[in-house]
């Protein structure tokens, strides 16, 4: 009787013995799958993350851009979007020809300031080529009756005029027939506008200024992109 407690006492020993072992295995393979799993959601993680942060620098790096381009004055956006206008109406329109006899011509009789025009006509000293008013003593060439001087070939003009082609003028003005005179890119102009009494004295080798065409020549100043003074190539 004795005998038979203890084989039944060993046999439940046995069996706990091999059960232990086993529920111990089970565990520590959910375990390792636990941990594969958070593994895998923690690199999940981190691509999204890492996936994100270009775009957020790409943000970043966008809005000074944008700060920047509002808050760019509303006067210099002006002046881009009218030199672009410019330059836009200018490509548009084609020089005609005239023969350099004829420019001369017109150049000796002053076509440019027909009588009643009411045109500047000049000075002999560059002190007194600074206009009183310049809104009312400047005249365009539609008022003056048409550009009659010569005019540079088309492929020139390309290379070297139109507002994208600014320069400026490295030494004041030469007066010549009355007229302040320059030179720029082998031609030579008279300035048959008196120049705004608000422009600096030395604004000639301070300002940035250009040449375009619109049924004749003028001069721009790129910081008063409103102005234009009438001008036409000396011979």
């Amino acid at each position: 009787m004795k005998c038979s407690r203890v084989s039944r006492t060993a046999a439940a020993l046995i069996f706990f013995g091999t059960m232990i072992p086993a529920y111990a295995q089970r565990d520590g393979q959910g375990d390792k799958r636990g941990g594969q799993r958070d593994r895998e959601q923690g690199k999940q993680d981190k691509g999204s993350s890492d996936q994100r942060a270009p775009k957020a620098e790409q943000q970043q790096r966008q809005q000074p851009q944008q700060v920047q381009r509002q808050a760019q004055p509303p006067q210099q956006q002006q002046r881009v979007q009218t030199q672009q206008q410019r330059s836009e109406q200018s490509r548009g329109k084609q020089q005609p020809r005239r023969s350099e006899q004829q420019a001369r011509t017109w150049q000796q009789q002053r076509g440019w300031s027909p009588p009643k025009s009411g045109a500047w006509q000049g000075n002999s000293t560059w002190q007194h080529t600074r206009a009183n008013r310049w809104s009312s003593d400047h005249r365009t060439w539609a008022q003056r009756g048409g550009y009659g001087g010569y005019y540079i070939p088309q492929d020139r003009f390309s290379l070297s005029f139109g507002s994208s082609n600014f320069f400026r003028i490295p030494s004041r003005p030469v007066m010549y027939l009355g007229y302040p005179r320059f030179e720029y890119s082998g031609f030579s102009f008279l300035m048959l506008d008196p120049w705004p009494e608000y422009w600096s004295d030395n604004w000639y080798d301070s300002s940035d200024v250009y040449i375009d065409y619109d049924d004749g020549y003028y001069l721009y100043n790129r910081s008063y992109p409103q102005v234009r003074l009438a001008i036409t190539i000396a011979l």
